[in-house]
């Protein structure tokens, strides 16, 4: 009817032009309703997933491949003399420099690991060492956000974010991706461990290694406060209809406060270690000062996927007086130190996932952002020598989650300088974990500003070598 003489119709005419910008929102409304219901949906996931979580060994500042899992002989042979290779890093006016650390065989693979891993390698036979990496960018800040984010630009998600957001966050006690930090941040800032553009719910949440680990952890008012005030929040706010796309943030931060709420009693359960029996603290080095920190690290990682955490990164403390495997100088004191720190824990990690049927499961990821060069350097400050930055060739390894044992898949060149069989992109690596996971990375898109991003950007492969 018409409303402004009641007694008679609409007209044709008066009805259309009434009406006609409905037309354009019952076009928007279809549009909308092509998207996910809410950001915090996750993606759809391959139904033969490998692996349902990941733990990040993080060992920032660059390891040297030739020190520890990738040996070169020819080193040995040219000790001293000006490095022959000037591209495509620029080493030619410094002089080679052998690994001060001895190399032996272990396990049926015969995977090749210095001294300064007597504990990892008896587990080489359960781990895919990949000799071939590269990365695009060779300063520690740009080349962690790049490891992490699969782009140097700042503000995007991260690789934990992207695992949580495409798999779900499975426990509803606690987060789906944590940090346990050694205490210091990696260079470069949060950014490397942030959700970027997504929604708060799938950052990480950073567990510092002292007591409480995370802030407000212990509540100062009584759970059922708590509960009305969450349950007030939730009815003042709740909107009549579905949340408009403005509205999703403020539902995800929300969501975190409920998520808050219940970690004040998942987490710290998911962190105590005083139950545990003197044989897993042993296995872990718990009870060793050296490897007190980064085992304890290294326990409650297992504890935190055990309850459903997707992706958990570890961040070790570096020793007293020693960078984190960044030895630019005074390498043979620094990287043993280092290296004494973690690997006991790591094997303990590992013989530990593995006696629980987790390791199936878990993807075990080790490494740095880059590598190291074949020369030698000094610094002005002592004669004690080290080596350079090298993204163009160096070693990470996967253990666990469907990865192929005891697999050693590509190779550098005589000097390590350069991958020259199988090159591994950190895109590729991004896709393989997520394959992994039973994800698509192509299809694994958040959308922003307009267009669809994802963790691989428009680059990667699977490296279907790795995967058993």
């Amino acid at each position: 009817m018409n409303p402004r003489w009641p007694n008679y119709p609409i007209s044709r005419r008066l009805l259309l032009e009434r009406c006609a910008n409905g037309f354009g929102a019952l076009a928007l409304a279809g549009l909308a309703g092509c998207q996910d219901e809410s950001p915090l949906a996750p993606a759809a996931t391959a139904p033969r997933a490998k692996a349902k979580s990941v733990i990040f060994l993080f060992m920032e500042g660059g390891p040297s491949q030739m020190d520890t899992f990738d040996p070169k002989p020819r080193l040995a042979v040219d000790n001293g003399r000006p490095c022959p290779i000037a591209a495509p890093i620029r080493v030619a006016r410094e002089k080679i420099l052998k690994s001060p650390f001895k190399f032996a065989k272990y396990g049926q693979c015969g995977a090749d690991v210095s001294e300064l891993f007597p504990h990892v390698a008896q587990h080489v036979d359960q781990i895919a060492f990949v000799r071939s990496m590269v990365a695009d960018f060779s300063d520690h800040p740009t080349a962690n956000y790049f490891l992490s984010t699969g782009t140097p630009l700042r503000g995007r998600p991260s690789m934990g974010s992207w695992i949580a957001y495409g798999l779900g966050i499975e426990s509803q006690e606690l987060p789906g991706y944590v940090v346990l930090s050694g205490g210091r941040d990696p260079e470069g800032g949060r950014d490397c461990l942030g959700a970027g553009f997504m929604p708060a719910k799938y950052q990480a949440t950073i567990l510092q290694n002292r007591e409480p680990a995370l802030p407000f952890l212990q509540p100062y008012e009584s759970p059922e406060a708590q509960r009305r005030k969450l349950a007030l929040l939730r009815r003042l706010d709740a909107p009549p209809a579905p949340a408009a796309p403005e509205d999703q943030q403020f539902e995800a931060m929300l969501a975190n406060y409920e998520l808050a709420f219940r970690m004040q009693t998942s987490l710290p359960d998911a962190l105590d270690i005083r139950s545990e029996s003197q044989a897993i603290r042993a296995l872990y080095g718990i009870d060793d000062e050296q490897t007190r920190q980064f085992g304890t690290q290294c326990l409650q990682a297992r504890k935190l996927v055990e309850r459903g955490v997707r992706f958990v990164q570890l961040l070790p403390a570096p020793p007293a007086g020693a960078e984190k495997w960044d030895q630019h100088f005074n390498l043979q004191a620094h990287h043993s130190a280092n290296a004494l720190r973690v690997d006991r824990p790591i094997a303990g990690l590992l013989a530990d996932l593995q006696a629980r049927g987790l390791l199936d499961q878990t993807i075990v990821l080790w490494g740095g952002e880059f590598g190291r060069t074949p020369t030698g350097e000094t610094s002005s400050r002592t004669q004690a020598v080290g080596r350079d930055h090298n993204r163009h060739g160096f070693t990470m390894w996967l253990a666990g989650g469907g990865v192929r044992p005891g697999l050693i898949y590509g190779a550098t060149d005589e000097y390590g300088v350069e991958a020259i069989d199988s090159p591994t992109t950190v895109h590729d690596l991004h896709a393989t974990i997520l394959h992994l996971l039973g994800i698509d990375h192509t299809q694994l898109t958040y959308r922003n500003a307009g267009r669809d991003y994802r963790l691989t950007d428009v680059y990667g492969h699977v490296v279907h070598d790795l995967i058993a």
